[in-house]
């Protein structure tokens, strides 16, 4: 790696620090990145965050606009012939249960989004009502093979709020 690319071990890159230790992002390794923003932009809500090139690869951030206060992104990060830092290991993708989980307003949501994951070849699961704690769901591949769950009525923010709000 070349050192002068890099900051001084003192130096600090950005303006903004956490008070606290907190979730921040998912990262997967992707062989064609425009293909993964392209697909996350048509199946998700997301957007694309921030796109960086260097001679180590491509990296990119995506997430939800909304959540300027608190984000949580999903990096894709394709490695530069010769420059994977992880090489000889292989990167595998989420699955078969691994998963990325989004929750979506209604559940008529999770039906048009298995159509449309249908259509693209990329539904695993079509809709499906399961138990209470996991919600109505439907599972769809990305295009380097991660899973993504589409889940209405899961629970997350419900049981956050019982078990946290007085904390």
């Amino acid at each position: 790696m070349n050192s002068e690319a890099q900051p001084a071990e003192t130096e600090v890159n950005h303006a903004f620090h956490v008070s606290r230790q907190t979730w921040t992002h998912i990262a997967l390794h992707c062989k064609n990145i425009d293909e993964m923003i392209s697909w996350y932009e048509q199946h998700t809500h997301f957007s694309l965050l921030f796109k960086e090139e260097d001679p180590f690869g491509a990296g990119a951030w995506m997430g939800d606009k909304s959540q300027v206060e608190q984000p949580f992104v999903l990096v894709f990060q394709q490695f530069a012939e010769g420059n994977d830092p992880f090489s000889p290991a292989e990167h595998h993708p989420l699955g078969p249960f691994a998963h990325i989980g989004i929750e979506v307003p209604a559940k008529e949501d999770v039906d048009d989004i298995a159509a449309k994951a249908e259509k693209s070849g990329s539904l695993i699961m079509g809709p499906v009502r399961m138990p209470k704690r996991i919600g109505y769901i439907c599972f769809v591949r990305d295009p380097e093979g991660n899973v993504v769950e589409f889940s209405f009525d899961q629970g997350v923010y419900t049981k956050a709020r019982e078990a946290w709000a007085g904390e």
